[in-house]
């Protein structure tokens, strides 16, 4: 017995490893095999093979069966863009062990929107939004009738009454009529959007800061039209206050009547103090290196008037910075606000001759204007004791002060379009407690555009000028210096300035740079960047200074991480192949 049942459990493996063997042999044999399309690009290609994806290589075989279904998916893949007269004829191939599926596909003629209706009704039909898309995204008499065209509009004009508010919309009428044989085709199209609804009451819960400072931050108010812009304008306000660890804005959709949409505004404080701290590692050149400590405390509100208080220390070998700023906003709590400053710097840095100690007190108030532009009105008083190259002297100043800010861009970390411009002066007097007279414009303007969306330009342009005779009149922290990595790359900071007659560096009362730069998409979110920076600080006569260099991009989520590699062109400054490490904004 137990013989015989060994043989037949042999006999039985053996059986089963060869069904097992069988079922492979298919898997193996057509692991290879493929579907080839003829007679057909662009569109209608990505299209049939969109349909067919969803095919297996093991499932392609020469059957009759199988050759059916793939008839039938063609045929559906191109009546989608508007050809119902297709002609599929199957070749089979070898290549080797290799099954080819050959398709070769005849769909020359297409269906035409002969009939064109659509009709938008209600409160929308003279909507400026809705006559532009039905302008822009409708199908049109005498073009290709394409389903996926027919689709997207109609899924645009619901998704476009949903933001504005239309919440009763629905279509009266969908049909899409053909006639295959006279290839014609009918649209008939009846959308009706009801009314538009408005805000209702607009109410604020959980908040520390009080209504009438919240309510500052609306754009809208009660009975005007509803819009998902206005509310994401408002939660990005109350966001930028800073005020508020969560904002939750509920406008109740399902239980809208009589044309009004209520808006309820939930809100949890932020805590009352935040405190950062980091370390990290600074060289400017050669002998300014070392470690840099720094710490934030910030406020974000002390009251229920939303004032806030925020200080941050810096530590480093050539630089040690103390500043402190306390803001009282007013009606426009985001655009509308006092601001007062104190900062005191400590810089030691050999590498431009500067040992300087300066105390900073400021008041600012800040508008902005309806043109968009930021303006600022500032009295700050200096206190600088210093010694610049071989120049051992103080200043005391008291500058009254304009400037005019403004910058746009379409919001993403890597922006395709951007533009930022800025203007100031300062005014010192002796007939206003400072100890010499001098007037300072500075400008400063940037723009990124681009031709593709893999390819960007850079254009970004800074100048400045002292109106005083002597250089030795104003102090090191507001003389211009060149170079660095948002000036000239390729030279050190501060590198570029003149210099006194024991050959130490003194500093300009002129200032001119301009960078431009070529950006290319490598993959994802990098870029490689190509650039040349061009410029100069002078007293007298401009000694123009040259870089070109390359550079790798990151749209990083905190901003756009930019490594440059530059070297000058033509110098007489022996600063050699540089690298410039930066995090932060472009313009």
């Amino acid at each position: 017995m137990i013989i015989i049942f060994s043989a037949l459990a042999k006999r039985c493996y053996g059986l089963l490893l060869l069904f097992t063997l069988a079922t492979l042999v298919p898997a193996i044999a057509y692991a290879a095999n493929r579907i080839e399309l003829s007679g057909v690009t662009g569109e209608r290609k990505q299209n049939i093979e969109l349909y067919l994806s969803s095919i297996a290589a093991s499932e392609i075989n020469p059957s009759a069966r199988f050759k059916n279904r793939v008839n039938r998916d063609i045929k559906l893949a191109l009546r989608g863009l508007g050809y119902y007269q297709v002609v599929v004829d199957f070749e089979d191939q070898h290549k080797g062990k290799d099954y080819i599926l050959r398709a070769n596909i005849t769909a020359n003629k297409y269906v035409y929107i002969n009939i064109n209706d659509i009709r938008i009704i209600g409160g929308a039909a003279n909507d400026t939004q809705f006559l532009q898309l039905l302008k822009n995204a409708a199908p049109k008499k005498g073009e290709r009738l394409h389903h996926g065209k027919y689709e997207n509009y109609k899924s645009e004009l619901l998704s476009l009454a949903n933001r504005k508010g239309f919440f009763d919309a629905k279509f009266e009428r969908t049909e899409l009529i053909v006639t295959p044989g006279d290839r014609r085709g009918t649209v008939k199209l009846f959308f009706n959007s009801g009314v538009r609804y408005k805000f209702g009451d607009i109410t604020f819960h959980g908040s520390q800061i009080n209504r009438g400072r919240l309510r500052s931050l609306l754009t809208f108010r009660k009975g005007d039209d509803y819009s998902a812009r206005l509310l994401g304008e408002l939660s990005q306000a109350l966001s930028s206050t800073n005020w508020f660890s969560s904002i939750n804005l509920e406008a109740d959709v399902e239980n809208r009547k009589d044309g009004v949409l209520p808006l309820r505004v939930e809100l949890a404080p932020s805590m009352r103090n935040i405190v950062e701290a980091g370390i990290g590692y600074v060289s400017y050149t050669t002998d300014s290196k070392g470690i840099r400590l720094k710490g934030k405390w910030d406020k974000p509100w002390l009251n229920d008037r939303g004032h806030s208080l925020s200080s941050e220390l810096a530590l480093s070998t050539p630089e040690k910075k103390l500043e402190t700023r306390y803001k009282l906003p007013l009606r426009n709590v985001t655009n509308d606000y006092y601001q007062f400053t104190f900062r005191y710097t400590d810089l030691k840095d050999p590498d431009t001759d500067t040992d300087s100690q300066e105390i900073n007190l400021a008041a600012e108030r800040n508008w902005l204007l309806k043109s968009g532009w930021n303006r600022t009105a500032s009295l700050r008083a200096l206190y600088e004791n210093f010694i610049q190259g071989s120049q051992d002297d103080q200043s005391i100043l008291l500058l009254p002060g304009l400037s005019f800010s403004r910058g746009t861009n379409d919001g993403s970390h890597m922006p395709q379009t951007a533009d930022f411009y800025s203007l100031s002066m300062e005014v010192a007097n002796k007939a206003l407690a400072s100890d010499t007279d001098f007037v300072i414009f500075r400008g400063r303007a940037g723009w990124i555009g681009h031709w593709t969306a893999d390819q960007r330009w850079l254009v970004r342009v800074d100048g400045g000028v002292i109106l005083q005779e002597q250089v030795l009149n104003i102090p090191p922290s507001m003389r211009f210096f060149a170079g660095g990595d948002n000036s000239l790359r390729g030279f050190a900071y501060k590198e570029v300035a003149p210099l006194d007659d024991k050959n130490l560096f003194l500093g300009g009362t002129r200032l001119a740079t301009a960078n431009l730069e070529y950006q290319y998409r490598l993959q994802g979110d990098w870029w490689l960047a190509l650039f040349t920076d061009y410029g100069s600080a002078w007293n007298d006569q401009p000694d123009w200074q040259h870089s070109v260099g390359i550079g790798a991009r990151w749209a990083s989520p905190i901003g756009p991480l930019r490594i440059d590699v530059a070297y000058p062109v033509n110098s007489d400054i022996n600063s050699g192949l540089r690298l410039h490490f930066t995090l932060g904004p472009e313009l």
